[in-house]
């Protein structure tokens, strides 16, 4: 497959991530398609413009995700779009053929203070980990796919302080989208991550007035050094 020829189909191009998307890959080839025509909480809406467009593939980036509180709140719309949405989405690409790449997220692993692998057991942190595992179950099932776990993050970061004794590798938003294009011939499950860093510095990349703060002493019992995934499987693939 080739991103830059292929016909390709990116769900939640308005959303936050999907702006950056579009703004580097604003091409012939990839659609950006409205909620107007093409409705994840509405099978027949999908399998419609999926049948008209003949996409090769469809990067599935719509879903809910901040407030975090809202999965919370009102966690119905979360398994509605997350979860039912992602669920249609995958049937409608299984009965077409379509290739199916699917944004997860890092949060689906449990906070061990280990670099989780792939294949590494999970335990979604939160309910929007959660959501997004129950999307994971519906594409696992279908084998012309991929999930990404993604550790990603905003520019400039979006808190007012960070933490400078816990390690994580996350990337910006714009780095995540530049490595897109390389790995969307790979199947399966994988990570994608940046350099091993403290919350802090990484914070400080894109927001130098950002205020340093101790995990260990605001967190205590919850308290983790590394909330890290390993990236050796996405190393791999950038190498060949």
């Amino acid at each position: 497959m080739n991103f830059y020829k292929d016909k390709i189909i990116f769900t939640g191009g308005t959303g936050r991530f999907g702006k950056i998307f579009k703004s580097l890959y604003s091409l012939k080839n990839i659609l950006y398609p409205t909620k107007k025509d093409l409705d994840i909480h509405n099978y027949n809406s999908i399998k419609k413009f999926l049948k008209k467009e003949k996409p090769k593939i469809v990067i599935h980036a719509a879903g809910i995700s901040r407030p975090m509180i809202i999965h919370d709140n009102d966690p119905k719309q979360s398994i509605q779009t997350n979860i039912i949405g992602t669920s249609n989405l995958t049937i409608a690409c299984m009965q077409i053929g379509v290739k199916l790449i699917y944004f997860s997220s890092n949060y689906v692993y449990p906070l061990n203070n280990k670099s989780n692998k792939e294949n590494d057991p999970v335990l979604p942190i939160n309910n929007y980990a959660l959501s997004k595992m129950g999307g994971e179950c519906a594409v696992q099932m279908y084998k012309n796919s991929l999930i990404l776990r993604i550790a990603m993050s905003e520019s400039p970061f979006v808190h007012g302080g960070a933490y400078g004794d816990v390690k994580t590798n996350f990337l910006y938003q714009k780095d995540v989208a530049n490595i897109i294009p390389k790995i969307i011939n790979s199947k399966g499950i994988l990570n994608i991550a940046g350099k091993t860093m403290s919350f802090y510095n990484f914070a400080k990349l894109s927001n130098t007035k950002i205020k340093k703060l101790s995990a260990k002493k605001i967190l205590k019992k919850k308290y983790y050094e590394k909330q890290i995934i390993s990236i050796k499987k996405l190393k791999n693939l950038l190498k060949s």
